[in-house]
């Protein structure tokens, strides 16, 4: 399967700085907290502005990973490049194959902005399905709740870490890849804009930055992992491995 990576950039036209504020939202300050609502309703029009390239017919279903740099840039890995942009919201995009030669033990350095969540079984009923939680929210239960306070924020620092840490690690066994090294970078739980979904309640999801460097064990493997993606809301530009030569 032919992949395409490609940069898309916001242009810089009276029009998108008309409509800036409702296709590129300002994020949140540095000094937000960890819940971030303004970076949910970025993500969530981040969403809907990606479909301008790639909705190319009314039954288009989302074959494509992408991930939001700031300043208007976005990287996109799909199976075919994107169309184009007739209402003149980006610039000619920078389109290349992605393809990468890649041989067992070659090492590579990443960055992953991933959803990652996990299967909690209820013991009492082992054989059902289990509730998707968050892998951090996850190791997190019990603590108290309410205002963040310095005890808690270092103990979500060190959480954020450690679960970051085993759910790739968890996944890279079957995904062509091993860890070697690791840090989250920042977590943040971003909650949707309410109509998302057309849901009551107001979704929310968390989002792990990751970074670090990795050993490709199967190539082949490793690369249709890359296609897919790894977690959760991929819609809202999480899941994409971007990858270079360590």
């Amino acid at each position: 399967m032919s992949l395409y990576l490609s940069r898309l950039t916001i242009a810089r036209t009276p029009t998108t700085a008309a409509l800036r504020a409702l296709i590129d939202p300002s994020p949140a300050s540095e000094d937000s907290g960890f819940r971030d609502p303004a970076r949910g309703r970025m993500m969530d029009a981040h969403h809907r502005l990606l479909w301008a390239v790639f909705a190319d017919s009314p039954d288009r279903t989302r074959d494509f990973l992408w991930r939001a740099e700031g300043q208007g840039r976005f990287y996109v890995l799909s199976a075919r490049p994107p169309v184009a942009d007739g209402a003149g919201l980006f610039e000619p995009p920078e389109i290349k194959t992605f393809d990468p030669d890649l041989r067992p033990d070659d090492r590579l350095a990443f960055v992953l902005r991933a959803n990652a969540t996990r299967a909690r079984i209820d013991p009492a009923a082992p054989e059902k399905r289990g509730r998707r939680v968050d892998v951090v929210m996850d190791l997190l239960y019990g603590l108290p709740s309410g205002r963040v306070s310095d005890e808690r924020r270092l103990a979500r620092d060190a959480a954020a870490d450690m679960a970051g840490r085993r759910w790739l690690e968890d996944r890279a066994g079957t995904a062509g890849f091993a860890v070697e090294q690791l840090a989250v970078t920042s977590y943040t739980v971003v909650p949707l804009p309410r109509h998302v979904g057309g849901r009551r309640q107001q979704p929310q999801f968390g989002v792990l930055d990751m970074t670090g460097e990795i050993r490709v064990v199967d190539p082949e493997v490793f690369m249709a992992r890359i296609a897919e993606g790894f977690g959760r809301a991929r819609a809202f530009g999480c899941g994409l491995m971007l990858i270079r030569r360590a």
